[in-house]
């Protein structure tokens, strides 16, 4: 089977060659003048610009130079790695027609050797005739003569061409086996047609170094929001995983959505932009300071300096008491009163939800004083202590909520200032839509209805939901997906989210096997 494959691969690009001074195989641009290119060389220079698919492109590259040449086979190589890969062989006459993702070319790569016809047409960049390759012996044509033998097929002219994009770069190698008289005899390669076959090659290397520089660009641009966002939840601990988890429910959503209703997906270029808008949507969380980010409870920190002011009372009232100005009763009742409020503290900082009752024995702790050891009269609690305490649910105050809310804002700000292309246009204005609802009620802008985008009302379900599953906020408990769905349905009849979008994504159960 080796000696099998060899043989094909050797019969596609065989030929050890002699000195370069042979007018055979001229250099690229030394054969003769030529008039402007005939409309058929424009049409298939144009239809080859016109391919955005990679894999069609290719295609179609070997197909037009075999159509512009009039020969029955042909073979296309790109240049990876230092060799020739196989990427396309067709034979018209046998039928035979390999190449792309379903039918990749089983053959070895070719070595840039002058061994090789195409590997000396690669390294040199060369342009190589062959009239007859039964009659020819300037090449070792041993390996073309056994795949005759093996296939039945009868090689006789060969014409191989580089492909060199507009800075010189070789992109690959076109071979063209077999010219075609018009009564369909095999035959020479006509020399006139060179140069026009060569502006072929040249246009299709342009057309596939184009596409592979905007694969590279997109690759690019992919790598570096991945990295932005990864910036984004390795600043706080707390929400490491918040997009990577949208990211992935989102594409699982959208893949149900594809299938299970299909007048419903979404496009595919703008399924890309959708990603890259939620992995950006918290891209303003870099301006929010930690402390606001990551803060797990009512006080924080704050905490430690409570405690610490209520030990030096109680020290205060051990001097006072040692001095005979405080007696030992007073003092018990004072050191369990403190004792009994630094406990309601200590709940109050951690609890989930506070009711009237227990705000209002706080607000009443806030306005007890005391006298420090210098005379001056002092609150139990700084103002500034108070107000966390005041905190009906979570753990934020109104002026730190008004900061974490800003997020929104910088994000548009950033993102503004990145040139996205035109396929991705929309993603600053999705991502910063995030926190917006139907009825108004959102932030920044307070849009509403229709002036919110399909893809942002989709991004703002999965923010929500995302948090309230989260098994990594140290401020709140993961809530059930099934309550979570209770709490964004109970939105979504008050206006905030669109139903229609939400029924469906409980339908698609995209957070299996994500959570």
């Amino acid at each position: 089977m080796t000696n099998q494959v060899d043989a094909i691969r050797d019969s596609l690009c065989a030929g050890a060659a002699p000195a370069a001074s042979d007018s055979a195989h001229a250099p690229v641009g030394s054969g003769p003048s030529f008039a402007p290119a005939d409309a058929r060389l424009l049409e298939l220079c144009v239809a080859l610009t016109a391919e955005h698919d990679r894999e069609a492109l290719l295609s179609r590259i070997l197909d037009a130079a075999m159509d512009l040449a009039g020969c029955d086979a042909g073979t296309l190589y790109l240049l990876e790695d230092g060799a020739l890969h196989f990427c396309r062989l067709f034979t018209r006459s046998q039928g035979v027609r390999q190449g792309g993702h379903d039918d990749p070319v089983e053959l070895p790569p070719v070595p840039l050797e002058d061994a090789y016809l195409c590997g000396r047409c690669a390294r040199r960049k060369e342009r190589i005739r062959v009239d007859n390759v039964y009659a020819d012996d300037r090449f070792d044509f041993s390996g073309t003569r056994r795949y005759d033998e093996m296939t039945g097929y009868r090689t006789c002219s060969m014409l191989v061409l580089p492909m060199e994009n507009e800075k010189g770069r070789l992109i690959g190698v076109l071979q063209l086996i077999n010219a075609m008289d018009g009564e369909g005899r095999t035959a020479a390669f006509d020399p006139a047609l060179e140069p026009l076959l060569t502006a072929l090659a040249s246009q299709a290397a342009i057309s596939l170094a184009a596409m592979q520089y905007t694969d590279q660009i997109n690759t690019l641009l992919d790598s570096l929001v991945q990295a932005f966002s990864r910036a984004i939840d390795e600043r706080s601990h707390y929400t490491a995983n918040h997009t990577k988890t949208m990211a992935a429910i989102g594409d699982r959503f959208l893949d149900w959505l594809a299938t299970a209703r299909p007048e419903k997906a979404m496009a595919p270029e703008k399924r890309k932009a959708f990603r890259m808008a939620v992995l950006l949507h918290d891209a303003g969380k870099l301006a929010i300071p930690l402390q606001v980010m990551d803060k797990a409870t009512r006080l924080a920190d704050r905490l430690a300096d409570i405690e610490e002011r209520f030990r030096v009372m109680g020290l205060l009232d051990r001097l006072a008491q040692a001095q005979g100005l405080l007696p030992e009763a007073d003092a018990g009742a004072r050191a369990a009163e403190r004792e009994q409020a630094l406990e309601r503290i200590r709940r109050a900082d951690r609890a989930g939800f506070l009711p009237d009752d227990e705000l209002a024995a706080l607000a009443a702790i806030a306005r007890r004083t005391f006298t420090d050891e210098t005379g001056a009269v002092r609150p139990w609690l700084t103002p500034e202590e108070a107000q966390c305490l005041s905190i009906r649910k979570g753990t934020l105050t109104d002026g730190e909520r008004a900061s974490m809310q800003s997020h929104v804002a910088v994000t548009e700000r950033i993102l503004e200032q990145i040139t996205f292309p035109e396929e991705y246009a929309d993603v600053p204005a999705w991502a910063s839509a995030h926190h917006e609802f139907l009825n108004g009620t959102g932030y920044t802008h307070r849009l509403s209805g229709p002036d919110i985008p399909r893809e942002a009302r989709l991004l703002t379900i999965l923010d929500i939901f995302e948090a309230l599953t989260a098994k990594d906020r140290p401020y709140k408990a993961p809530m059930p997906v099934e309550k979570a769905l209770s709490v964004l349905e109970d939105m979504a009849a008050h206006g905030c989210l669109d139903p229609d979008l939400l029924a469906l994504f409980r339908e698609s159960r995209a957070w299996e096997g994500v959570l």
